[in-house]
């Protein structure tokens, strides 16, 4: 970790996906840090397109590249692996080839679909990744493309924000629409907040972090149980949403899904780092902002 002094030179950040759930907040966190932030969309700055790419990069001569720009279309990258491949692993490695000709270094975005789900407890960063879906292999390729002496991998899960579309969004749609829910209640995980985790993504960036690390809002729940605190947290009856299991759904989902996404915090831990909030907190307030 750099010193008191060091750590208030201002830090020149570029962020990838900028107009994305995450990155929208990434951004917004780089700038109340007081940092300089490169914002970058698909707009302008295809990460497929390698020429585009060097020059995006060597002409923003940041310090640092916060990787968020993804193709997560779970489901989308089941049918399209050459896409899925070309976007998230390809595109990360010209971020990767360009960032090191700057002199940048890469906090890449991946995500707990890299893991199968079978294991019991929490997965550590230590663990050996087995995806199970197109998504998970694409991700899981990117993160291969990362040097880990100098780079940072940031695995988050269960996303949701106040930007882009996510299951709060959705829960809410639906309560507003049908007497009932349903959801599987055999899929486990930790809600992280883009709120919540884009100040910790940048002050990784900033004091220049390396490895893997799980960064995920604390305590656990099922998607069932996850659409139950949604509505409680909008004075709504919880009892209308109802638990069915992932073999029971009608249609099935063309990408697998892992059945135990919860991430362990485990380097944080180690590190002292200051943990995220429980998962309830940030979920009251961005369903009061939602409704407000």
């Amino acid at each position: 970790m750099v010193g008191a002094a060091e750590s208030k030179k201002i830090v020149k950040i570029l962020v990838t996906g900028a107009a994305g759930q995450l990155g929208t907040d990434l951004v917004l966190a780089v700038q109340k840090s007081g940092h300089e932030v490169v914002a970058t969309s698909h707009a302008d700055l295809d990460i497929t397109n390698k020429s585009q790419v060097d020059l995006v990069i060597g002409q923003a001569n940041a310090q640092a590249i916060i990787h968020a720009a993804a193709w997560t279309a779970v489901d989308a990258c089941e049918s399209d692996p050459q896409k899925a491949m070309r976007v998230n692993r390809d595109g990360t490695a010209n971020v990767v080839a360009a960032a090191r000709k700057s002199g940048a270094r890469v906090i890449y975005i991946s995500t707990d679909y890299v893991f199968d789900g079978t294991k019991p407890t929490p997965y550590l960063e230590s663990d050996l990744p087995n995806p199970k879906s197109v998504y998970g292999a694409s991700k899981l390729a990117g993160e291969r493309e990362l040097d880990l002496t100098q780079d940072a991998v940031v695995r988050v899960s269960w996303v949701c924000g106040a930007h882009g579309a996510n299951m709060v969004k959705t829960i809410l749609r639906l309560a507003s629409t049908s007497p009932t829910l349903t959801f599987v209640d055999d899929q486990i995980g930790s809600p992280t907040f883009t709120s919540d985790v884009a100040p910790v993504i940048v002050d990784f960036a900033v004091n220049q972090r390396i490895g893997i690390w799980h960064v995920t809002n604390q305590g656990f729940t099922s998607w069932f149980g996850f659409a139950q605190d949604v509505l409680i947290a909008a004075g709504l009856d919880p009892s209308r949403v109802l638990s069915t299991s992932t073999a029971d759904l009608r249609p099935q989902r063309p990408a697998e899904r892992p059945a135990n996404s919860v991430l362990e915090n485990s380097k944080m831990r180690e590190g002292n780092l200051t943990l995220l909030d429980d998962y309830h907190t940030p979920l009251q307030r961005l369903v009061d902002q939602l409704l407000s």
